[in-house]
């Protein structure tokens, strides 16, 4: 069984490092291209959200004795994808940024700031909501 979850977690890192080079890149990609790399990005997330799931089922599979070292590195795992998908968004919206700004000649300076901010924002309230999850998994485990 853990060597399920551990052929996962090497999926799992391959798939989180070409994320994470795709990310970098959308900036400085012609716009076609960029359209493509957001799309397959967005798909490769979902692939990484999938591969999680499979973990977090494995992880429930195994004894309780043995669980521990398992959960931490799947919360470690599941903390790497949400900043994954806040890195990928702050790139998505400089790239809309950019085509509303090809489109209208507008500087969108506080429009940026404004999504930057509810970034942050929607980021400390799923964090929050992670937290208080954990803890109720916690109460409901004891």
């Amino acid at each position: 069984m853990s060597s399920d979850f551990e052929g996962y977690e090497q999926d799992f890192a391959v798939l989180t490092a070409e994320i994470t080079s795709k990310i970098a890149r959308v900036p400085r990609l012609p716009p076609d291209e960029k359209k493509q790399m957001v799309a397959n990005v967005e798909k490769q997330l979902e692939e990484a959200k999938e591969l999680l799931e499979q973990m977090d089922l494995e992880v429930r599979e195994i004894p309780p004795q043995s669980r521990g070292m398992y959960s931490n590195r799947m919360r470690s795992y599941k903390q790497e994808m949400g900043k994954l998908e806040t890195d990928f968004k702050r790139s998505r919206i400089a790239y809309s940024d950019e085509v509303r700004n090809e489109l209208l000649g507008d500087d969108g300076n506080s429009s940026e700031n404004q999504r930057a901010h509810l970034l942050d924002n929607t980021e400390r309230l799923e964090r929050s909501s992670r937290r208080l999850e954990a803890g109720y998994q916690i109460a409901v485990e004891t």
